[in-house]
């Protein structure tokens, strides 16, 4: 079926003349949109070993365009001609998170760090403001639903081509990734390399984990199949689902349970949106899929299958239960304000594989509670959104932007996922993208066509 790009209650210039304003914005080449859409590529397909020389895994080239985002929304909140006219509830909850994450940073150095945990703790703070940065420049960045479908657009082709190099390396049993290597950078860090886990091997794309590499692969599944579905042109929807076929068969490439579990919670949002017919045709992919996986990798199945059915005697489910008493001794020594933020070092303490457990020891109870303060908001946001929009299409994005809340979430519990790059830096584009919808779906004008304030004048 074919979409108009133009909102119902709106006219976009654009769509008369190429040169004409957009959103009562003057037109330019170089806008969010551009900025974020490189900011995906250098994220998603450099292999995230690879750093700026002479830097810390923050060096690597969309970190550090995150971190000019941060100073450019900064800059444009300083001129009173051009921050965006209305309300954004994320720049209310960004503020809580920053004031939380300073507080925090003094906290632990009042405590005393040893100098691993002041680096640390430096360099969690460069994130906070890399993080911020991606959320304000999307809410308040993306003008229309045009240039919002492209930033997604490019965050599902980028995907696609991790999916194409997860595949790759499961079915050559060769890391592609040495192929990827761009001047000017250097390799630094842990570099995945193959591991064997029942019939199938666990490979880890331009990722740096497992773990990590199915989560986005889940991320990014229902944008797959809302381009699949919702593409203006016959052409760009059958590349579409290529493209989706091609994600969905990465996540049992990565052999974990946290991909199957991110699905699940994909499904579970996305099938309520879905009409008979579009359920039915997920169902005949879905089974296409697997009976294509058993005929390829046919021991891969009961592997699956005994991820869930051993869990209890899995060790890497049991090293985790294992570390709940050092947990709470930790933890009720500082219950409040926590050690600080970035201060569990975990060469120098143990690996928690628990990005909640992680908050909880370095920003207490009050870091668990402004990191929840995110997801929350954004799902909040993006379900008001959902109940005004009236195009199926646009119900069908606020959707599947709250999976990825519910993603977050969920794998917060299986591994550290804030400490891992690509992952963490996807998150804030997600949250800040139900900040553009809830924008957008404003019954207000003023606020739907994000105006700046000289144009208010």
């Amino acid at each position: 079926m074919t979409t108009s790009l133009v909102h119902p209650a709106d006219l976009e210039p654009t769509s008369v003349s190429r040169g004409l304003y957009a959103s009562r914005r003057r037109y330019t080449r170089v806008d969010a949109a551009v900025l974020l859409s490189l900011l995906l590529c250098l994220l998603m397909l450099i292999p995230a070993k690879l750093i700026v020389p002479n830097m810390t895994d923050l060096g690597r080239p969309a970190l550090i365009i995150a971190v000019l985002m941060s100073a450019w929304w900064v800059l444009v909140r300083f001129n009173p001609r051009l921050p965006m006219v209305g309300p954004q509830p994320l720049r209310w909850v960004v503020l809580l998170y920053v004031l939380w994450a300073t507080v925090s940073y003094a906290v632990g150095f009042l405590r005393g760090l040893t100098t691993m945990e002041a680096n640390s703790a430096d360099r969690a703070m460069l994130y906070v403001a890399a993080f911020a940065g991606v959320v304000l420049v999307v809410a308040d960045g993306l003008p229309n639903w045009d240039r919002f479908r492209l930033v997604f657009q490019v965050f599902v082709w980028c995907a696609g081509f991790m999916a194409l190099v997860g595949l790759l390396q499961f079915v050559l049993w060769t890391d592609v990734t040495v192929y990827l290597m761009v001047p000017g950078l250097e390799p630094k860090g842990f570099v995945p390399g193959f591991e064997v886990r029942g019939a199938g091997v666990r490979v880890a794309s331009t990722t740096l984990h497992y773990i990590e590499f199915s989560a986005v692969m889940a991320m990014a599944l229902p944008f797959a199949i809302h381009f699949a579905r919702f593409a203006a042109e016959r052409k760009v929807r059958q590349r579409f689902v290529l493209v989706a076929l091609l994600i969905a068969a990465a996540i049992p490439t990565t052999v974990s349970r946290t991909g199957f579990l991110a699905a699940g919670l994909v499904l579970l949002v996305m099938v309520p949106v879905w009409n008979w017919r579009m359920r039915y045709n997920m169902a005949v992919t879905a089974v296409g899929l697997l009976a294509a996986l058993m005929f390829l990798k046919p021991g891969l199945i009961n592997t699956v299958i005994g991820l869930f059915a051993g869990a209890a005697d899995d060790p890497s489910v049991t090293s985790r239960t294992d570390r709940y008493d050092m947990v709470q001794s930790y933890f009720v020594a500082r219950p409040w304000l926590g050690r600080g933020i970035g201060t569990w070092v975990s060469p120098q303490y143990q690996y928690l594989d628990n990005q909640w457990f992680a908050q909880a020891l370095t920003g207490g109870l009050v870091g668990v509670a402004a990191l929840a303060t995110l997801h929350l908001a954004a799902i909040a946001l993006a379900i008001v959104a959902l109940r005004r929009a009236e195009r199926p299409e646009d119900r069908h994005l606020c959707a599947a932007l709250i999976s990825t809340q519910l993603i977050a979430i969920a794998v917060g519990f299986m591994f550290d996922s804030l400490s891992f790059t690509t992952f963490a830096t996807l998150l804030p584009l997600m949250i800040g993208a139900t900040g553009a919808v809830w924008r957008f779906t404003h019954p207000r004008r003023a606020v739907r066509t994000s105006t700046a304030r000289w144009f208010a004048a």
